[in-house]
């Protein structure tokens, strides 16, 4: 059964869909399955995906990579994502702009952060 916040990829056109609401259908999209993507956790690469989430006075910043991802036309972070207590809240990214974004978070909070490469795939810390 699919869950909430699962990420799933067209192989075929490359839609990219989080879930709102699980059910037990099958995703497709193309004529064929969609496909779960697995979130990665650990960086083997010369470029650093794992997402470096730091403290704010307001809640937190989250860098991709301990050392800055690119963001080039064809290489890039298409979107960072904190999920907290039931809330997902994302930033949309764009190639040139730098690869973080801040979030209000109340303190204490346990937290997910994502992040999508759009050559490497689904991140995260």
């Amino acid at each position: 059964m699919a869950e909430v916040f699962q990420i799933y990829k067209c192989e075929a056109c490359g839609n990219i869909v989080e879930l709102v609401h699980g059910g037990e259908g099958e995703l497709v999209c193309c004529g064929e399955p969609m496909v779960l993507m697995q979130e990665n956790t650990v960086d083997a690469a010369k470029e650093k995906h794992v997402p470096v989430v730091e403290k704010t006075s307001d809640g937190v910043k989250v860098k991709v990579g301990s050392a800055p991802h690119p963001m080039e036309e064809k290489h890039y972070i298409e979107w960072i994502e904190v999920i907290v207590d039931g809330k997902a809240c994302r930033e949309f990214l764009k190639p040139g702009q730098a690869p973080e974004a801040v979030f209000c978070v109340p303190e204490g909070s346990s937290m997910t952060v994502r992040e999508y490469c759009n050559i490497h795939g689904l991140w995260k810390a």
